[in-house]
């Protein structure tokens, strides 16, 4: 039989264990914590259970998470008042990422219309700087890139706020190595946030050109919001045979896949960030990563 599966950490720190990625010149452990979560159903309004919300942020942190990542219309605006709450005066090392360019008209999660006009945008950061009660943003974000606005217009705003040190590092979030390239030749960026998973590997050229480029590369969506841990075949398989869940396999293989990655799962419970956070723990052998791979789930 499997060994039994224990979903607990196995440290105090477990996250430790992710070991740490240099985000321009902030180090972090590579098993951040993605805040979108703890809003309310849809993504919207307040969480159902504010103590629980609150709890979690402060867990995470217990548990090793240095990286929290959010943004404006995780609420909107919620998700970025719980970690002030939660966290404020902030602990030393905690580098906090958000974004701006997506916004909300209602609960409906396939609704996120783009807004990236430069002055939108500067006033979304300025609205975060006061939310977070920050001075300036460690890692600031463009959710998307509008098609409505020049792309060259939308990079140079960031450059701006990074000149007038109201962001310190600026990131990218859903873009082709050829944007990238593009934002580069204007502001210096440390980060680049796409869809990633172990059943969704269709950014691939992009996590390679950030390898190339030391380009941190945070895989949202990283466990697919669990669907890959009802899966059966090589993912429980090889879940079975190290003593985790699925979930966590699937953490252990981004985590393994590159040295950048920093995968970034969310949860409102803090059971579920506990079995997340123990991921970091999970050890692969080349067998087991190389057949997850080949098999894509």
């Amino acid at each position: 039989m499997p060994p039994e599966v224990d979903v607990t950490q196995t440290t105090d720190r477990p996250v430790a264990s992710s070991g740490t990625f240099m985000l321009g010149d902030l180090p972090v452990h590579r098993m951040g914590f993605g805040a979108m979560r703890i809003t309310g159903p849809g993504i919207w309004g307040p969480p159902e259970d504010h103590d629980e919300a609150i709890r979690v942020l402060r867990r995470a942190v217990e548990l090793g998470v240095d990286f929290i990542d959010t943004a404006d219309s995780y609420g909107p605006y919620v998700s970025e008042e719980l970690i002030c709450e939660a966290l404020y005066p902030y602990p030393e090392g905690l580098v906090i990422g958000t974004k701006a360019g997506l916004t909300r008209i209602g609960p409906d999660p396939a609704e996120w219309p783009p807004v990236c006009r430069p002055e939108y945008l500067r006033q979304e950061c300025l609205m975060s700087l006061r939310r977070l009660r920050l001075e300036c943003i460690d890692l600031f974000q463009l959710h998307r890139i509008d098609a409505k606005v020049p792309a060259a217009e939308q990079f140079g705003l960031l450059k701006e706020l990074r000149d007038e040190g109201k962001v310190r590092h600026v990131g990218l979030s859903e873009v082709t190595v050829a944007q990238i390239e593009a934002a580069r030749d204007i502001v210096p960026i440390v980060s680049v946030q796409n869809l990633y998973n172990l059943a969704n590997r269709r950014s691939d050229a992009v996590l390679e050109h950030c390898e190339a480029q030391g380009i941190g590369f945070i895989p949202w969506f990283p466990i697919a919001d669990g669907t890959l841990s009802a899966r059966r075949g090589p993912l429980a398989e090889v879940a079975g045979a190290v003593g985790a869940t699925p979930a966590q396999v699937a953490l252990a293989w981004l985590l393994r896949r590159s040295a950048v990655m920093v995968p970034i799962p969310g949860t409102s419970k803090v059971s579920h960030l506990e079995e997340n956070c123990a991921a970091s723990t999970v050890v692969l052998s080349d067998a087991q990563f190389d057949a997850l791979s080949r098999s894509g789930a």
